[in-house]
């Protein structure tokens, strides 16, 4: 297998960030500098700043790997960069090396997803996978069916237009939105476009999973069902 998809699979991180160290110079393979397509085979040895890596190995009656639903509070930042203050993976503090699915806005709050399986992260975070994210939406004037028709319809932001979504009122001074991309600071962005200033945004759902009862900065293991829903077909759980 490729060098990046290697170091994914042992739970170091994500292949996004596995290419980025590779990039960097970071990544050895038996001694050698590796490079974006190096080849990995079960005996050579991966270092990453000089540290080897080992293989994660599932344990019987147990998940090979790590997924949780996380209610994010606000303040709290999805990073893995441990000289960040407030960054998610020492907030939550779980024994295994784990990182976020996708972002969340540090001022945003809600279900974030986390695990330890960098291949998950990359099939769920792939535009043509299509998976809802459902957010409900505090704004500081009161909501038109103008303005949600505009949300619905598409905005132009960073240059592009946003793809169709839904959206629902739900108070005078709240909406609720589904969508199935994750432009940086998008609905705030959106609204914006409108005149209305996000007050607060809270992310319900990913898919078929749901934020439910959790409460602020406490975190659930991913039921089987839920897993299914996300990556139909996966088994090296």
């Amino acid at each position: 297998m490729r060098v990046n998809k290697h170091i994914a699979e042992t739970g170091y991180c994500s292949r996004r960030e596995a290419d980025r160290l590779v990039s960097e110079g970071r990544v050895s393979v038996n001694g050698v500098r590796a490079g974006i397509g190096t080849q990995v085979g079960p005996e050579d040895e991966v270092q990453v700043d000089g540290q080897a890596l080992k293989a994660r190995e599932a344990r019987p009656g147990r998940r090979r790997h790590v997924y949780i639903a996380l209610y994010k509070p606000v303040g709290i930042t999805c990073t893995t960069d441990a000289s960040v203050k407030g960054n998610i993976v020492d907030f939550v503090g779980h024994e295994q090396r784990i990182f976020p699915v996708g972002r969340l806005d540090k001022d945003s709050e809600g279900l974030i997803l986390l695990t330890s399986n960098g291949d998950i992260v990359n099939r769920i975070l792939r535009a043509e996978e299509k998976k809802e994210k459902e957010y409900l939406v505090g704004v500081n004037k009161a909501v038109t069916e103008d303005f949600l028709r505009g949300m619905a319809k598409g905005v132009r932001i960073h240059n592009q237009m946003t793809l169709p979504c839904r959206t629902r009122k739900i108070a005078r001074y709240g909406f609720s939105i589904v969508l199935t991309q994750g432009l940086n600071r998008q609905i705030r962005l959106m609204a914006a476009a409108f005149g209305y200033r996000v007050t607060q945004l809270r992310r319900i759902r990913i898919a078929n999973v749901k934020l439910g009862e959790l409460k602020p900065g406490r975190w659930r293991n991913l039921t089987d069902v839920e897993l299914r829903g996300l990556v139909p077909g996966e088994a090296d759980w």
